[in-house]
């Protein structure tokens, strides 16, 4: 027997579409719930409702299994039949996590769960703790990003469906990955979305870049934002992942007196007491707003980490110069001293005027520990949305890429890599798509074209929906082995050892932290306790005097010579210093006596 339930509260009538029978629901109830008891229904069965005099059978917005597709109907599925092999898994510690981006599509030649697996293991050596998945939810089409997706509740077919995702998150246990699952709450895809059939899921007088915002507090909204923390709890709870990262939270437009994220993180808290396991809350947001992060005691939302964008735009700046034409917010940024403060205060803009935004932006983040931020020189954003798919190393050269991961490897922020980056692969990330619709492809397409050529890109922009665009995006792991990717990637693997033998690279206390900058020379230095980073983003070479017993550890070139206590550091150079801890408190010593 199974009961069938669904929240319709404007219908009249619905019926259930089972084993070729069509039985009518009883309700609804006083929430608009309707419901009906089915002897016989088991896992595997596919079902579908009519609603009122629509001939039109639509599948189940809490469907747990499309095996046919978005438009086709759901299938039973029992979450209760998978053998897991994880029971004492709980979780790698969230404040020393080196997450590691990856999307299931174009991580392996074959683009599903169970041909990812095998590659589990060389993140794990590479020293990755926490694996962030783009979302694998269930959207129309073949290939895409994820951020599309319709049926919340369904996991992707092409990728392997439910099992498949399960076994994928069994093997990130077992070779000690935690997994972070991205969700996207914010809106629904433009094709196959059936929930507004139903109920006043969004809201059409509030608007977002993707379409009509999600209901939060309208009428209706209890059962709608159940809908999304019912979703949440699934992927922790039935699929075992470990954290959530919640897609640009800036979209949800929520005025309610307990805001939708501050309802997520008390029941993912009530979840993890119940489960006994730790889990990890991660908020995209452009807000530069510090409750975001704080606890709930603190008037805040409860969110563990953020992604900092502010540090990537003043980073990739410095590094880089935007066309013109491609700069959009790039504009606010450009200076070593914008990386100072992303660097000592989290954000860049916490109050001042935005030229880009033509407003004020922001408030402080100080008294916060650093790992509530989360760092990066590139993500799937800032790579797919430029219109060839550049990755910082095709766009920067070997060196520079070097120092942009030195610098997010050894600041006191939680830092991500993204998938390919840490042997600068030479595969793009583009976007693409795979919209059924003729008419929707074209528009995607021109769509596409006529936004890069408005941001003066010469040229033809790679069609999202051909499928060479998507397969060019996958990575090549035979290249690996080969020159700069092979010197990459045992960087990118001696930093990574380095932050996690030393204490002090792990420490997000931001008073522990020196960041000084010289603008004229281009020159930036950290300083971690026991550790000093030394950057040359220059043209000419830079010397240092060596403090009282520093050592050289790492550089990010050879060409690096240290002589009478003075280091020489080449032009674009990333160079790691330690002392022992009493050598750093016998100079703290004599500097207070002065």
């Amino acid at each position: 027997m199974h009961k069938f339930g669904i929240w319709a509260p404007k219908a009249h009538k619905i019926a259930l579409q089972w084993s070729n029978q069509t039985l009518p629901m009883n309700g609804p109830n006083r929430r608009g719930w309707w419901t009906l008891q089915v002897p016989g229904a088991e896992c595997g069965d596919k079902y579908a409702f009519l609603l009122d005099d629509d001939t039109t059978p639509y599948p189940d917005p809490r469907g747990l299994r499309q095996p046919d597709g978005v438009h086709g109907p759901s299938e039973l599925y029992d979450h209760s039949r998978f053998e897991w092999h994880d029971q004492l898994w709980r979780g790698s510690p969230k404040t020393g996590a080196i997450i590691y981006e990856l999307h299931i599509g174009t991580f392996s030649q074959e683009g599903t769960f169970d041909s990812a697996i095998p590659h589990l293991k060389y993140l794990a050596e590479l020293g990755i703790t926490h694996v962030e998945v783009m979302p694998v939810a269930a959207w129309a089409g073949q290939q895409g990003w994820g951020y599309d997706s319709v049926a919340l509740f369904a996991t992707h077919e092409p990728y392997g469906g439910p099992d498949g995702f399960k076994r994928f998150v069994d093997a990130c246990h077992a070779t000690g990955l935690s997994v972070i699952l991205d969700v996207v709450y914010n809106h629904f895809g433009p094709v196959g979305n059936y929930t507004t059939k139903f109920g006043p899921y969004l809201n059409p007088n509030r608007k977002t870049p993707w379409g009509d915002a999600v209901n939060l507090d309208q009428e209706g909204s209890d059962e709608a934002r159940r809908f999304f923390v019912d979703n949440a709890l699934m992927w922790l709870r039935d699929y075992h992942c470990d954290g959530l990262r919640l897609d640009a939270i800036h979209a949800f437009i929520d005025l309610s007196a307990v805001h939708f994220l501050e309802q997520i993180s008390t029941e993912v808290e009530r979840l993890s007491a119940t489960l006994a396991k730790e889990f990890y809350l991660i908020a995209e947001s452009d807000l530069n707003d510090p409750r975001v992060v704080r606890s709930r005691e603190a008037s805040g939302y409860g969110m563990d980490s953020q992604w900092s964008d502010d540090f990537h735009h003043s980073l990739f700046t410095v590094l880089y110069s935007p066309k013109q034409g491609e700069t959009g917010y790039y504009a606010d940024f450009g200076s070593l001293n914008d990386l100072h403060k992303a660097l000592k205060h989290a954000y860049v803009y916490d109050g001042q005027y935005s030229g880009y935004r033509k407003r004020r932006h922001g408030r402080s983040a100080d008294g916060l520990s650093a790992h509530h931020f989360i760092h990066f020189d590139q993500n799937h954003d800032q790579i797919g949305n430029r219109g060839y798919g550049e990755r910082l190393e095709h766009l920067i050269g070997l060196h520079a890429s070097k120092v942009a991961i030195g610098l997010v490897l050894t600041a006191p922020y939680i830092p991500m890599l993204f998938m390919g980056e840490e042997w600068a692969t030479t595969s793009p990330f583009l976007y693409f798509a795979d919209h059924e619709d003729e008419e929707m492809r074209k528009s995607v397409a021109e769509g596409r074209r006529r936004e890069f050529a408005a941001f003066g890109f010469d040229g033809e922009v790679p069609n999202p929906e051909d499928q060479k665009t998507y397969e060019a995006s996958k990575l090549n792991w035979e290249e690996q082995t080969e020159g700069k990717h092979a010197e990459m990637l045992a960087w990118v693997k001696s930093l990574i050892r380095l932050r996690r033998t030393n204490v002090c690279l792990n420490d997000g206390d931001m008073h522990h932290l020196l960041v000084s900058t010289n603008e004229e020379k281009r020159i930036l230095t950290m300083e971690r306790d026991e550790a000093r980073i030394l950057i040359n983003f220059g043209e000419e070479s830079y010397t240092f005097a060596l403090l009282a017993g520093e050592k050289l550890c790492i550089a990010s070139r050879d060409e690096i010579s240290v002589r009478n206590n003075y280091l020489d550091l080449p032009p674009m150079t990333l160079a790691v210093l330690l002392s022992s801890t009493e050598e750093v408190e016998e100079r703290q010593v004599t500097m207070h006596q002065r």
